[in-house]
């Protein structure tokens, strides 16, 4: 296996990371989400958003990208917490998304662990937002020690076409 890099990513990651973005959604949430709305993806867009997103230098957040010598395999965001009900002393991993194949293979306990440290540096809590339905992210993040806290929440994107219904985990960090 070549040897993997976690790192911040930078604005010429933007086409690497929608990439990523657009395949793991695809993977990750097939059967979960309306297919005709996972099928009319498309890189372009996500590459846009991720170009602005890393070139803004007001941004709070933290991405880090996981590669190879060959491309992106994986990309991991963290910050404050966007919850209404947050303290200042509240993190949240938002995101981590991988190419699927890469699946199983330890690179996202890897991204996990470095957004963990990061988070554990400014936060004394972590929160994150997963699709209730999707059992192996939850399985994920519960065996990183992950405590649902009993929030939940209902989004919709795509003009209303699709329903996201998420529950809310917890982590206590360590400073």
């Amino acid at each position: 296996m070549p040897e993997l890099v976690i790192r911040p990513a930078t604005p010429e990651d933007a086409s690497g990371i929608a990439a990523v973005h657009v395949g793991s959604w695809q993977a990750a949430y097939a059967g979960l989400l309306p297919d005709e709305f996972l099928s009319g993806l498309s890189i372009e867009p996500r590459e846009q958003f991720w170009a602005s997103n890393l070139a803004d230098t007001s941004r709070r957040h933290t991405v880090l990208t996981a590669s190879t010598a060959e491309s992106i395999t994986g990309f991991a965001v963290f910050g404050p917490s966007r919850d209404d009900d947050a303290t200042p002393q509240t993190g949240e991993l938002s995101s981590i998304y991988l190419l699927p194949s890469e699946w199983g293979r330890g690179l996202g306990r890897a991204l996990h662990e470095e957004c963990v440290r990061g988070l554990s540096t400014q936060f004394e809590t972590a929160t994150l937002w997963v699709l209730s339905t999707n059992t192996r992210a939850r399985t994920f993040y519960e065996r990183a020690g992950w405590v649902m806290d009993g929030k939940t929440k209902v989004e919709t994107m795509s003009d209303g076409a699709v329903t996201l219904e998420e529950v809310r985990y917890r982590l206590p960090l360590e400073g």
